[in-house]
């Protein structure tokens, strides 16, 4: 009986979920192009070829320095100011506390196609963000267009989207802080930050680590951000692994962006074996 019941989802799994995991999975070992669709009987085995390939690839190799480079700096910085806009939420901040909570999180759940558009405009040489520059005197780059700020300004734009997500995770965690344990600290002479680093964030090890996975599942698939933005200029400044295998099957190198597909998977393991051990709970 019990299977009788789980029995559609487990069709549907198969057919949508882990079907096309394994075929992608085949794929990246093949020569599948988009002409062998008609006749997959004409496809090969090639073994390590497309994944030696991309990684003799210099576009490749910009790509994995660019997600690198996104995921170092974008997650800390998102998870840093995600802890201090919950930290003044759950202790500062009394009134039209629901009004900043949604105005925080309300980014992370709009269309990042969206976002995306409007941020473009306010990046351009006479953006409104040059604009603003201007009137403090600083002369405003050329943000999308040059190879030292594309990059940046995905950032910046990614982090302003995105820490809704950790705001909302770590105060839930913060407000599951017994308050005793403050009053206890303060008999102790922990006041302040010194609570914040004895107590706060030692508590905080099981909710910063969901934060981190999450989020650098997110990060290093970036996508949508060059795509709309930069179509991965200016000189390959903003290509990221994602759009990469986009583009290979675009232009039906399917064997190529499956390979490339699986080293975006790699990374994403690797990274959160890292966070599982970095932040695991300690007695």
């Amino acid at each position: 009986m019990a299977w009788s019941f789980a029995l559609p989802f487990v069709v549907l799994f198969l057919v949508f979920g882990a079907g096309p995991v394994l075929a992608s999975l085949a794929f990246s070992f093949s020569d599948l192009r988009a002409r062998d669709v008609r006749s997959p009987f004409s496809v090969n085995f090639v073994g390590l070829e497309n994944y030696i390939d991309i990684f003799s690839d210099a576009t490749f190799v910009r790509a994995i320095g660019n997600t690198i480079y996104f995921v170092v700096i974008g997650i800390p910085l998102t998870m840093a100011l995600g802890l201090l806009v919950a930290v003044g939420l759950n202790a500062g901040i009394n009134k039209l506390k629901g009004v900043f909570r949604v105005s925080y999180f309300a980014p992370f759940v709009t269309s990042i196609i969206a976002v995306a558009v409007v941020w473009r405009y306010l990046y351009q040489e006479d953006g409104l963000l040059n604009a603003l520059l201007g009137v403090v005197g600083i002369p405003g780059p050329d943000w999308l267009n040059d190879p030292a700020w594309a990059m940046p300004a995905l950032i910046i734009m990614a982090v302003w989207r995105n820490i809704g997500l950790p705001m909302v995770i770590f105060l839930a965690g913060l407000q599951n802080i017994p308050k005793e344990l403050y009053e206890a600290g303060e008999v102790d002479g922990a006041r302040g930050f010194t609570a914040f680093r004895t107590i706060t964030l030692p508590l905080l090890r099981p909710t910063t680590l969901v934060v981190a996975v999450l989020l650098s599942i997110g990060y290093l698939q970036f996508f949508e951000e060059p795509f709309v933005m930069t179509n991965g200029g200016p000189l390959d400044a903003t290509v990221s692994i994602g759009l990469y295998a986009y583009e290979q099957f675009g232009f039906g190198n399917y064997g190529v962006a499956s390979a490339a597909s699986y080293v975006l998977v790699i990374f994403i393991v690797a990274l959160g074996l890292l966070q599982f051990r970095l932040f695991r709970s300690r007695t």
